[in-house]
């Protein structure tokens, strides 16, 4: 049984004000919007995509961007890049903490300034800057990404989700302004599945879910990868950091059996601790998809 079947949770149920006001308001600004900079997370590429991306961009240049390459395998990242390759996009992989993959980035979105300007000139108008814009879900690095790009701080960058409250335009150079918008999610996530997925990765508001939930969900993920792709795995993650294998136990039992062993019999604290954990990267760097076949 699947992970989908597994977990049939209403467990995403936050759509803060702040979010549902940006959206309209971005929708309003993507008119003057020339290029779309969509980031999404390199362990859930997937469950990181928009379900209105398509409609938001439109005929728009779009530029494709897998944030936090640091936390997956480079046969990870070379499995991906096959896979979009064979949907016919270009991912452009990204660490945006520490600058890797910035200026191919920089490059691909003044590529389609020129093509911009070349239409104008065309047309008989002048010269100007490429206007792009930044979307992702929240806590995807969108704001690191900004600040990269600049060369320096001009937007808050933290890594939690809901940072980024307010759309703002960054000149970054004579050629390209950036507009900085909120982490964007649906107003119904309708697939839990990638609910969870965001959830693990805090790619979405804490208060929206259950912790025991969420690390128990994120153990049957685990489990399900290391049966059918193990070696795109460190190997048992789980049994070399807490000396508790999790393939013999469901998510659930794992948990209980974590915290008898680790924490007295603190259930929650188990939940909190395996979920920072793999956000920290400390159990190795684990994928929570794979492309399907």
């Amino acid at each position: 049984m699947s992970i989908t079947q597994n977990y049939k949770l209403n467990l995403i149920q936050w759509y803060p004000g702040h979010i549902a006001k940006a959206e309209k308001k971005l929708q309003e600004q993507l008119k003057r919007v020339d290029v779309v900079l969509e980031v999404r997370d390199a362990r859930i590429p997937l469950a990181t995509n928009h379900p209105q991306m398509n409609d938001w961009v439109g005929s728009k240049s779009r530029v494709l961007v897998i944030n936090r390459l640091d936390m997956i395998s480079p046969q990870v990242r070379s499995v991906w890049e096959n896979w979009f390759k064979s949907q016919e996009q270009v991912p452009y992989f990204t660490n945006a903490q520490h600058g890797q993959g910035i200026a191919a980035i920089a490059k691909a979105a003044q590529a389609a300034g020129i093509e911009l300007n070349k239409r104008r000139k065309d047309r008989g108008m002048l010269p100007r800057a490429v206007r792009a814009v930044v979307i992702g879900f929240p806590n995807v690095g969108k704001s690191a990404l900004i600040n990269r790009l600049l060369g320096k701080r001009v937007v808050e960058s933290a890594a939690r989700p809901g940072v980024t409250r307010q759309l703002r335009w960054v000149r970054i150079s004579e050629q390209l302004q950036l507009l900085d918008a909120p982490g964007v999610i649906p107003s119904r996530l309708e697939n839990q599945a990638a609910a969870v997925k965001l959830a693990i990765c805090d790619d979405i508001g804490e208060a929206s879910y259950d912790n025991q939930l969420v690390a128990a969900a994120f153990v049957d993920i685990l489990n399900e990868l290391q049966e059918t792709h193990p070696h795109l795995l460190p190997p048992h993650p789980l049994l070399s950091r807490y000396e508790v294998d999790s393939i013999i136990h469901t998510g659930e039992a794992y948990l209980q059996v974590l915290a008898e062993h680790r924490y007295k019999g603190d259930v929650e604290r188990a939940a909190r601790t395996l979920i920072t954990d793999f956000r920290k990267g400390l159990l190795g760097n684990i994928p929570l998809e794979i492309p399907p076949h």
